[in-house]
């Protein structure tokens, strides 16, 4: 399904063909299944026949939950933790011996395999490397009847040992005798199996089989517990592999691998100012000598000779050390007010600014106050797992010499590659085979829809919307359902146009296996190699609706009518720059580079050009512009708490005033947010109804034309224009206030009019209606033409910002700095701008972008689509693969001079396209 960004492609796909598909299926099951499951709104359609369950794959459910990762999404960490319960093998945590277990019977196989005529002792080990005297010891074989002992590793007979004075403060070691034998065939089979008991009931478990002509002992186990130091582990079950579960998670961390804690250089962030100045933030608005945190501190810095006085950088670390952790438990002697004009001497501790702040961050209830604290806290790796989510026992087991941590910090790739290179014995081969294949399919699903980059332990958090979407499509694919409909939204988004091949095969093995595929989607790939197009419009919002053509592709091109036609057949398109910018000669230098998969490289970016990352999934883009770069520069400019990834330097900060990074997050998770509270229009037209005659007389202020708060709204639906009745087995119905009819504002509010319209009106235009209604107001009509430059001239003006997709949220904010007045000196960072946009709705993009640059501005994008990157006057491009292939400039230059680098797949693709 194609058509421009607002034509109704969507409304058709997701809210009517699915909405429809999954409301038949789940009233097929009783009504006590469907209390469980989400009921969709019934679609406003007349009839849809020949319709299947359907199951929609879209970008917005990507995870927030800190605790799903790349493998517990794919269900390929579940079958890891099958795989390492059942053939593991445990090591101790404390000093890596093996631990293994056996059964009485084996451990009697085991002697009797002993050379014929060789001496065995059974030895029960009581203590090991304990302090003390242990005379119970001695009391207790006495009372069994045991005559022998071995003491720290010499034999002795009990009454020898009796006398033997021994240090309580050293540690020791003793083992009873139980029984001495002769390995032969007169051997009594029935002895050795009893003493066998008896000796592991009285060493818990354990025994020692010491050969006495080799002088040397064998340990025996009927638990899994440590040889040398007796570290007991519990039965290996897949829960003990589990970050999910308490029988495996972390104790410090319970699983998430990260811990809150506050940061030393968040609570003084500026290192130029003095104590006394108020350089500890947490305590500044407290920071005056009177105040008993200072007088506290005055004493303590006497005292341990620096003063309060002096910038907090000339301090010694040890003073630094006493004022962030306190002092040891030492007191001091405090004269601080207690009245006006009374002073009294206090004996107190100093407990340090971070002890400080962590006792109120555990102790208190107010969630102000937390988040107050909050502001002085970051997240770090676990300290006690490293951020393997993991406890020691479950790290310690390993197959291959691998443990599952380190299985899941490989890549897609490399996991592929190792799985196939694995050696099993026979018993091992039995119990794994069926486990690897599953996790083979898994993995090869992954790798066809482009992600093998990708690493197991990746939070599902931190994924793209189309990594998220193709993650899941990868296990649709596994679970090889028939007779199905599938909705997919944009899953080209993302990818390198050097992955679009994969991805289409992928598609059409879920047709082949009896499916059908419904895509929306702008890539012009995949369009033509669609079964058949359905073209929406011909415009957007009102305008669209329609459907102007479908076919196969070649029908498409055809159609006069159809924009997706024109630009498929080349009689439309977006036109590369006949000439190249040369910027200001000024530039910012990012150097030494590390993180996650980038190989230290030095990148400089010219200011004043449009410039694009360009590469292929996973080669480091995002980790370079977004985790390095934006973040660097939003500390810089506005004193941000994330720190920017591991880099060494970068220079020419000084170029700039301003960096704006717009990225595809929500606008709002409220229906309360809207286009116009977001731009801040309707600030302006509150402003406006606030000037109508009838409101002056009234006295009506801005507070009366706001749905958010008393005074103008409906308080019967308080402002939602639409009111809930929960409906049991049945989904809540939404239906309009009777008090206000759906206005969302109160019978005084609505009788202001400006122009005819009142202000329930206004929200309901669509943003090229207001633009024609609001020309004569300048400061209205120049933050809505914004809107309308970047294609959004058909979303209603209080359309709920939940019901905007990505794309959309992202051009409202694109729309939101191009109405704030230019420096000249502002980087623009963005995201994937095109992710929803149509052919037509690109060309009205790059307009607008390129006026930002020509206004002196820098702009810079990270971006697949070729139209685009075509456009740039700048690229750089990072490569040459994914993952631990990826992270190294592969070229940069003007697009015609990156076309003639053979190693850029970039290159590659721009070389069709430019010649």
């Amino acid at each position: 399904i194609t058509g421009l960004s607002g034509s109704g492609k969507s409304s058709l796909a997701f809210d009517t063909i699915y909405a429809e598909g999954q409301r038949r299926y789940v009233e097929s099951l009783s009504a006590y299944a469907r209390q469980f499951l989400g009921l969709m709104d019934k679609p406003d359609v007349d009839q849809i026949s020949g319709l299947s369950p359907a199951i929609s794959i879209d970008q917005k459910t990507t995870s927030h939950n800190p605790r799903s990762t790349v493998g517990t999404v794919t269900e390929i960490y579940d079958y890891l933790r099958l795989l390492y319960a059942r053939i593991g093998i445990p090591h101790c945590p404390n000093d890596g011996t093996i631990v293994s277990k056996q059964t009485v019977n084996q451990i009697i196989e085991a002697i009797l395999a002993y050379p014929s005529g060789c001496k065995v002792v059974l030895i029960s080990p009581v203590i090991r490397d304990k302090k003390g005297e242990h005379k119970s010891v001695m009391e207790m074989a006495r009372k069994a009847g045991y005559v022998r002992l071995r003491i720290d590793g010499v034999m002795m007979p009990l009454e020898e040992a009796e006398d033997l004075a021994m240090d309580k403060k050293k540690k020791h070691s003793i083992d009873v005798v139980v029984d001495r034998l002769t390995i032969g065939a007169d051997l009594d089979k029935e002895r050795l199996a009893e003493s066998l008991e008896t000796a592991l009931d009285l060493g818990n478990g354990l025994v020692l089989v010491h050969d006495a002509d080799a002088e040397r002992d064998h340990l025996f186990s009927e638990q899994f517990s440590c040889p040398k130091c007796g570290y007991n582990i519990e039965e290996l079950e897949p829960r003990n592999f589990s970050f999910n579960s308490p029988h495996g998670a972390c104790s410090d961390c319970t699983g998430l691998g990260t811990k809150l804690e506050v940061d030393a250089d968040l609570v003084i962030p500026n290192k130029k100012l003095s104590i006394a100045e108020g350089a500890i933030r947490p305590w500044s608005r407290t920071s005056s000598n009177q105040t008993w945190m200072m007088r506290i501190l005055e004493t303590v810095a006497q005292k341990n000779g620096f003063s309060i006085h002096d910038p907090v950088k000339n301090l010694s670390k040890k003073a630094m050390e006493v004022v962030l952790y306190g002092s040891g438990g030492e007191s001091y002697d405090v004269n601080a007010p207690f009245a006006p004009g009374k002073v009294k001497e206090f004996y107190t501790e100093y407990e340090g600014v971070i002890p400080n702040l962590e006792r109120r961050y555990k102790e208190t209830e107010s969630d102000y106050m937390r988040s107050e604290i909050e502001r002085y806290m970051r997240i770090f790796a676990c300290p006690a797992c490293q951020g393997k989510r993991l406890k020691p026992e479950a790290l310690s087991v390993t197959m291959q010499e691998l443990n599952i941590a380190e299985v899941c910090a490989f890549s897609i790739e490399q996991l592929r590659a190792k799985l196939s290179a694995m050696k099993f014995n026979a018993r091992d081969q039995k119990i794994a085979a069926p486990v690897i294949k599953e996790i083979k399919e898994r993995i090869e699903f992954l790798h066809n829809v482009g992600l093998d980059y990708l690493t197991l332990d990746r939070a599902a958090a931190t994924l793209s919307g189309g990594e998220a979407q193709r993650i899941r499509l990868a296990t649709q694919i596994g679970s090889a359902l028939m007779g199905v409909i599938y909705i997919l939204d944009e899953p080209s988004i993302g990818l390198h146009q050097r992955d679009n091949a994969r991805l289409i095969e992928t598609l059409k093995v879920l047709r082949d296996l009896g499916n059908t595929v419904i895509v929306v989607e702008h890539d012009a790939d995949t369009i033509e190699s669609a079964d058949h197009v359905i073209d929406i419009g011909p415009g957007a919002g009102k305008h669209g609706g329609e459907v102007v053509a479908e076919g196969d592709p070649a029908a498409i091109k055809k159609n006069k009518h159809s924009l997706t036609g024109l630009y498929l057949s080349g009689k439309e398109s977006i036109p590369a720059p006949k000439q190249y910018r040369k910027g200001n000669g000024k530039s910012i230098k990012i150097i030494g580079a590390e993180e996650f998969n980038l190989k230290s490289v030095d990148v400089e970016i010219p200011l004043g050009k449009l410039v694009c990352i360009t590469g292929v999934s996973g080669s480091g883009k995002s980790t370079l512009m977004i985790d390095i770069l934006a973040k660097a520069l939003s500390q810089h400019f506005f004193n941000a708490k994330e720190y920017p990834g591991k880099h060494k330097d970068i220079t020419g900060l000084e170029h700039l005033d301003k960096v704006i990074h717009i990225d595809q997050s929500p606008i709002g998770r409220t229906p309360r947010s809207n286009a116009a509270t977001y731009t801040g229009v309707f600030t302006y037209i509150r402003d406006l109804y606030t000037q109508v005659p009838e409101a002056k007389m009234r006295g009506y202020k801005a507070g009366r034309f706001s749905f958010n708060v008393k005074g103008g709204r409906c308080e019967a639906c308080q402002g939602d224009g639409v009111q809930r009745i929960e409906m049991h087995l049945l989904p809540d119905v939404y239906v309009k206030c009777d008090e206000c009819s759906g206005h969302r504002y109160n019978k005084q509010a609505l009788e202001i009019h400006y122009k005819g319209k009142n202000i329930s009106d206004v929200l309901t235009m669509t943003v090229e209606e207001a633009l024609h209604f609001f020309e004569n107001i300048p400061a209205i009509k120049e933050k809505l033409q914004t809107l309308a430059d970047v294609g959004l001239g058909y979303i209603q003006l209080g359309q709920n910002a939940t019901t905007l997709s990505g794309g959309e949220a992202q051009r409202i904010k694109l729309a939101t700095e191009l109405s704030r007045r230019a420096t000249g000196k502002t980087l623009y960072i963005l995201d994937e701008p095109t992710t929803g946009l149509h052919f037509a709705d690109v060309k009205r993009l790059l307009l607008v972008l390129n006026k930002l640059v020509d206004k002196g501005n820098s702009v810079l994008i990270i971006e697949h689509n070729l139209d685009v990157i075509k456009s740039a006057d700048w690229l750089v491009d990072l490569g040459p693969e994914g993952g631990n292939k990826g992270g190294e400039i592969v070229a940069v230059g003007t697009p015609r001079d990156v076309m003639n680098v053979k190693r850029s797949y970039t290159g590659q693709f721009l070389c069709k396209l430019l010649k």
